[in-house]
């Protein structure tokens, strides 16, 4: 009797632990299989894109044939009006970008570094409280961002017209003002990741030599450093010449963007000079993002 029960109790183990390790497989092919269907809606749209960007019809619905029509209209200026813009509009939004990308990206890189360093190389009263303040603008909605960027110009520029009488209105300074405000956090934690991975003896070392802290830094410290600010800067680019949702609030009269150029199109009709356009658009900004991943080297993931 008493075998009995022995063998009906290791027959009950054995199949549970049967069921454990079958949920244990069920559970790895899960977890295999999430990220290509994560992946697949989200670059199924945007392959779409690319795809009819080469189409030979106008159709948006069936593709007709391989084509690199679109593409010639857009950089030979024959664009008409037929699609509701020309390529001189097109050009001059293009440039605004780049100019606002430009010098936001500069600015964003030098205060960005400046951070960087002070928080992996000081301690000063109110450091946590920096610290996390830096991760602000990378976790907090972009609507957000952009409606609280809004009024704070709104009532910066209505006290400055009741003390001066001189009215400010919105307009590339203002894009400009918003995009270094969140490219600052961006440009810090990849500088910031770069001089944690730094061996600080090398900065002591020049200080024992004779060097002062500014030959150190020039000589010792920069150069270390200068991949992950370059990686800084191209991520800040990238992520301005994109933006639209903060830019949209931020902007003015006469100071469309690419982005913002783009989106007001598309509330005409999606036609293919549009694929094309956001085509171009997403292999330059596909580019830059390689570029800073490639010189993070390490890095990369934990920045």
């Amino acid at each position: 009797m008493s075998e009995k029960v022995k063998h009906q109790g290791y027959q009950i183990n054995e199949n549970a632990i049967r069921r454990d390790m079958w949920i244990r497989q069920a559970g790895k092919i899960g977890l295999a299989i999430n990220p290509i269907f994560s992946y697949f809606f989200l670059w199924a749209p945007i392959l779409v894109l690319v795809i009819f960007s080469f189409n030979s019809s106008r159709s948006v619905s069936f593709f007709s044939g391989f084509t690199f029509k679109w593409y010639n209209n857009i950089f030979n200026g024959i664009v008409g009006t037929e699609v509701g813009f020309n390529t001189e509009q097109l050009i001059d939004a293009f440039w605004n970008s780049m100019f606002v990308s430009s010098i936001a990206t500069v600015l964003s890189t030098i205060f960005g570094t400046m951070v960087a360093l002070g928080l992996a190389r000081t301690n000063f009263p109110g450091k946590r409280f920096l610290d996390g303040i830096l991760f602000l603008p990378v976790v907090i909605p972009e609507i957000t961002q952009g409606v609280s960027l809004a009024i704070f110009f709104n009532v910066l520029f209505s006290w400055w017209t009741d003390m001066s009488g001189v009215r400010f209105t919105s307009g590339f300074g203002t894009i400009i003002i918003a995009h270094v405000a969140f490219n600052i956090s961006y440009v810090a934690i990849v500088v910031r990741a770069r001089l944690s991975d730094m061996n600080p003896r090398m900065e002591e070392a020049a200080r024992d030599l004779g060097a002062n802290n500014w030959q150190t830094f020039w000589r010792v410290t920069f150069p270390l450093i200068l991949p992950g600010v370059v990686a800084g800067g191209l991520l800040a680019f990238t992520l301005s010449l994109d933006d639209y949702v903060i830019t949209f609030f931020t902007a003015g009269v006469g100071t469309d963007t690419l982005p913002l150029f783009v989106y007001g199109l598309l509330k005409l009709s999606v036609t293919p000079e549009i694929n094309a356009i956001s085509t171009i658009m997403l292999v330059v900004s596909t580019i830059l993002i390689g570029i800073s991943m490639a010189l993070q080297g390490r890095n990369a993931i934990r920045a």
